[in-house]
């Protein structure tokens, strides 16, 4: 009787093995698949100098440097990068010209590197290092049509010295220290003659110094010095080959100094005779021989200058704009540009300095007004067929976009502003149909049941006309990942960044193209003054079907100036237009944001804002939100961490202000605990807490022996580090007896140290996460000199009497009892610390819808990459010898090292350069979370730390897995029919 049975279960599990073979093992994709999922974006940054290769055959293009310490090579047709170096930000660029038309010479490190690079693939050709003055302005000057050397002489002055480098090899034919103390060289000119070279300097704000050098050997010829009554701010400018236009100490007059042969002579000119009301700061720029701007914040000025008796303004742009430098036409004539804002439009004008009065171009440009002001403009001629001059000009914006301008209209766009974002938050997409609102997100399980019956039909092939059409539409409708819908799953949503900039940006996850971006007017210097600065940006309004049916908003908190006691600045904007709702004026300086978990019944989110003065303000400044906030105020704590001061304070609330008692939406702290760090000994390094959104599956966590185990998850947990003095700079700057990190777990209400230990002989950069009941923290290990990567959990001792069974039954058991912060916890810490070999520069944790899913650690190492590493592998539990209950319980055997394994790079083969941040977002299908890195570049992906195991693959074959159960069913039918007719045969016997 019981050989049937044995033979329809091995049927039914021969069965289960096809079926389980259909399921994919691989942890890594395949390369056809890079990109079907994940996108990658260059950018190079907001440029500050330019300069055009125009060469008569092949690919015209355009070598620029950028803010974000980049240079890059555009093709001057599309905008698309050639090639681009991102340049470390311990380096920075100052200069970049051209020589010899093939090479591209940058000078950076204060005037100390200077290298070469092949303009056509970008590759380094060699590179000098100079001595030169601290805290010096460096100049490179590439003499032209030299006749002194056999090839092209490159100058550099920085401070009070000058090197003569040849452009071929870098090889320094020449070098001169000036014996003035304080002297900073402000200009080099060549003479006519192009043997001697001419070399102005400042000395101080009051002695002028003028040298002639020879180009051969840097003799000095004639040294000429001059002290000026009144003195120098600075800020000077060569207005023709022999008068320099200096600008006085007191930021009034305009200082026309005249150097001949042998004398140094000068005149004032004030700058109200040339300019009426003017107000704030300005600029002074040489266009060509004998023509200089004066550039303020609203208007521009061309002056002409009459040897030294004066300056008279030629013409005045009363709109915001910016002029370009001079460009050479003929051996007699430059040209230049200027750019200027008229309402919705831009108009590009090109004059030429033999003629000023007539102009060569005057067009109108239609541009996106999200942009801002124009910056800054590089102008470039070309011929066209009737053989006459074309102009174009690159056109820097004020949101860091760069354009290219030719024939009245936009050739190409970059938008460079992604280059410097400062902050991401994230927002659902809007529903299936236009105007339908967040209510009716619910997922419709009928249609759901219609379209999976639809594809069973199609596969069957039992389905008509109109069936397939409509199982055609539900396949193109669910491969398309860039629509603007939501999704089932959560996959498509929307990337709402802030840059540098002040410019909101919303990205598709789908392929990252920009949906809208706004730049915030109260964030432009314009409006409040001074320089403003975006801070962060927080989800403000999350809609539910349950409470009203409005969009989604985002709030943007800012500062209206540099210093920390300026006022704020709020913006609210629509998460699905980018439409500004609000925007104002703070009355008060923003120090802390504390965004809380409360909502009002407008499901705006509360958020406190903690100023100056140690003050907290509540927004929205509604009686809703200050109902909900006052109801909850007594178990709200919050910290600060004054890095400066080497201190952590911890607060809490009081209900009115002291010195505000008319606001009620101003709350007073009360400083409940500090912990001062002796600054001789340790230096704050990093703090870290857990995510406000992170979700937690369960507290409890059963290890091999079957016992339970208590995470200890307050969220009021704080992560702090601390250097030696000696330990805070670079790696191998201290001993290791000198050095150390001390890695602290704080209560940050009452200030306990619940768990502290020090690495002797560690030194930092420190990367920390903090996630759940462990932190991972990362730093160097000087005697071993290996990075290392330690991990500590700390679990919840005063729940261990809870695995009694009897006491659970009977009610005896400290669940429902509340817990106190003031109350001494009974924790246990473990902690194991572990070799990595990469240097790390951000860190972050992958978060899930429920919490359910492994977590892995998401690492951008040294090489701009991002590592998913598993958060196994840093279990403080591993051991050489695993004993067969850890074994089963998934415990990895003890390695001195962390594996990286190469499939587990999120990035592919991509490069994140100068990667700054990673964000996890969490999908709604449980196994899946997007992961978005930011640097100058960007990147996005989906991952999936445990697998799919809660859906099916694209290339699941459904008509295999029918045909499988089909099977099955047959062989058990097949078989209970043999084994009752064969148990009736053994009846009859």
């Amino acid at each position: 009787m019981a050989a049937p049975a044995r033979r329809s279960l091995l049927v039914l599990l021969a069965g289960l093995l096809v079926f389980a073979s259909l399921a994919t093992l691989a942890t890594a994709i395949y390369e056809d698949q890079v990109g079907l999922a994940d996108w990658h974006q260059k950018y190079i940054g907001k440029v500050k100098q330019a300069v055009y290769h125009s060469q008569k055959s092949g690919r015209r293009r355009v070598v620029v440097l950028t803010e974000e310490n980049v240079i890059s090579s555009l093709d001057l047709r599309s905008g698309d990068i050639f090639w681009r170096h991102v340049i470390d930000k311990n380096d920075p660029l100052d200069q970049l010209s051209l020589s010899h038309g093939k090479y591209v010479l940058t000078l950076s490190s204060g005037g100390t590197i200077l290298r070469a690079w092949n303009l056509p693939d970008g590759q380094m050709i060699w590179e000098t290092n100079l001595r030169t003055s601290a805290a010096s302005n460096p100049q490179l000057h590439v003499m032209s049509n030299n006749k002194v050397a056999k090839d092209n002489l490159v100058l550099v002055s920085a401070g009070r010295w000058i090197y003569a480098v040849s452009s071929i090899d870098g090889a320094i034919s020449w070098e001169k220290e000036f014996s003035i103390d304080g002297l900073e060289i402000k200009g080099i000119l060549q003479s006519p003659e192009n043997d001697v070279v001419y070399a102005l300097g400042l000395a101080g704000s009051s002695k002028l110094a003028l040298y002639h050098l020879s180009a051969k050997t840097g003799e000095i010829l004639k040294d000429i010095q001059e002290s000026l009554p009144g003195g120098l701010c600075g800020e000077t400018v060569l207005g023709s080959d022999n008068v320099l236009v200096a600008l006085d100490k007191a930021r009034s007059s305009l200082l026309l100094i005249e150097f001949k042969a042998e004398r140094i002579s000068y005149n004032k000119v004030h700058v109200s005779d040339l300019v009426q009301d003017l107000s704030g700061s300005f600029k002074l720029q040489s266009l060509s021989n004998g023509i200089i701007s004066l550039q303020t914040s609203s208007s521009i000025s061309l002056l002409k200058l009459k040897g030294t008796v004066g300056l008279e303004v030629i013409q005045k742009f009363d709109q915001p704009a910016a002029v370009s430098d001079s460009l050479s036409i003929t051996e007699k004539d430059e040209a230049f540009a200027v750019v200027q804002h008229l309402g919705s439009e831009i108009e590009f004008i090109v004059k030429f300095t033999s003629d000023l009065s007539s102009e060569n171009i005057r067009e109108k440009v239609n541009i996106d007004q999200n942009r801002g002001n124009v910056e800054k403009v590089f102008l470039n001629s070309y011929i066209r067929t009737d053989k006459s001059h074309g102009f174009r000009a690159l056109v820097v914006m004020e949101d860091h976009s760069l354009l290219l301008i030719q024939q009245g209209e936009v050739v190409w766009s970059r938008e460079d502003g992604l280059a410097s974002i400062v902050d991401v938050t994230t927002s659902e997409l809007p529903v299936e149909k236009d105007g339908v609102s967040v209510a009716d997100v619910e997922h419709n399980l009928f249609e759901w049941l219609k379209g999976h019956m639809l594809k069973l039909k199609g596969t069957l092939m039992l389905a008509n006309a109109d069936e397939v059409a409509a199982i055609q539409a539900l396949r193109l409708k669910s491969s398309e990942k860039n629509k603007m819908t939501r999704d089932h799953n959560g996959f498509r949503k929307l990337l709402v960044v802030l840059t540098k900039a002040g410019k909101v940006m919303a990205l598709h996850t789908g392929d990252g193209r920009v949906i809208w971006s706004n730049l915030l007017s109260s964030l432009r210097a314009s409006r409040f003054g001074g320089m403003p600065s975006a801070l962060r940006i927080y989800q403000w309004q999350v809609p539910h079907h349950s409470v009203m049916r409005e969009n989604p908003s985002v709030l943007v908190v800012g500062k209206s100036g540099a210093e920390s006691s300026t006022p704020g600045v709020f913006s609210i904007l629509d998460s699905y237009s980018g439409e500004e709702l609000n925007s104002m004026k703070l009355d008060h300086s923003v120090v802390q944001i504390i965004p809380l978990t409360l909502k009002d019944s407008s499901e705006q989110r509360l958020h406190l804002i903690v100023d100056s003065n140690s003050n907290a303000h509540l927004y929205p400044k509604s009686p809703d939100a200050l109902n909900v906030f006052l109801h909850e105020m007594s178990n709200l704590y919050f910290y600060s961490v004054d890095i400066q001061a080497n201190v952590i304070k911890g607060y809490s609330l009081q209900k009115s202000c002291g010195l505000n008692l008319g606001d009620e939406y101003c709350f007073s702290t009360k400083e409940l605990w500090s912990i001062i760090f002796p600054s001789d000994s340790e230096r704050i390094a990093i703090s870290e807490t857990r995510k406000m959104n992170e979700v937690v599956h369960t507290q409890a966590k059963i290890i091999g022996d079957h016992d339970v185990m208590y995470k200890y998850l307050s969220k009021n947990l704080v992560f702090v580090a601390t250097l030696s003095p000696k330990a805070a700079g670079d790696i191998g700057s201290a001993l290791p007896e000198e050095a150390s990190v001390v890695a602290y777990l704080i209560d940050a209400v009452t200030g306990r140290i619940l768990h502290r230990v020090t690495h002797h002989g560690a030194q930092g950069p420190v990367h920390a996460v903090l996630s759940e009941n462990w932190v991972v923290y990362h730093y160097f290990n000087l005697r071993a000199h290996r990075f290392e990567m330690a991990v500590i959990e700390i679990y919840d001792q005063s729940r261990a009497d809870n695995k009694d069974v009897m006491k659970l039954i009977l009610g005896k058991h400290n669940l429902s009892a509340p817990i106190t912060s003031y109350a001494r916890p009974e924790v246990a810490v473990k902690s194991q610390s572990f070799f990595f070999t990469h240097s790390v520069k951000a860190m972050a944790v992958t978060q899930t819808a429920k919490g359910i899913t492994s977590k892995q650690l998401l690492i951008g190492t040294i090489g701009d990459q991002v590592l998913a590493l598993d958060k196994r592998y840093l279990d403080p539990r591993r051991s050489v010898n695993p004993t067969q209950q850890e074994k089963e319980e998934g415990i990895i055997p003890l390695t001195d090292s962390l594996p990286i394994i190469p499939q587990s790079f999120v990035t592919h083969s991509h490069q994140v350069e100068a990667l700054r941040g990673i964000v996890s977002i969490p999908a709604k299908l449980e196994s899946t979370t997007l992961v978005f890195t930011y640097g100058v570049d960007l990147f996005y992906t989906q991952l999936a730390p445990s697998r799919t195991y809660d859906s099916l693959t694209d290339e699941f074959s459904y008509a295999l897995l029918l045909i499988t159960i089909a099977v099955l069913v047959g062989a058990i039918i097949a078989t209970w029919i043999w084994s009752e007719k064969k148990e009736l045969r053994d009846k009859w016997r």
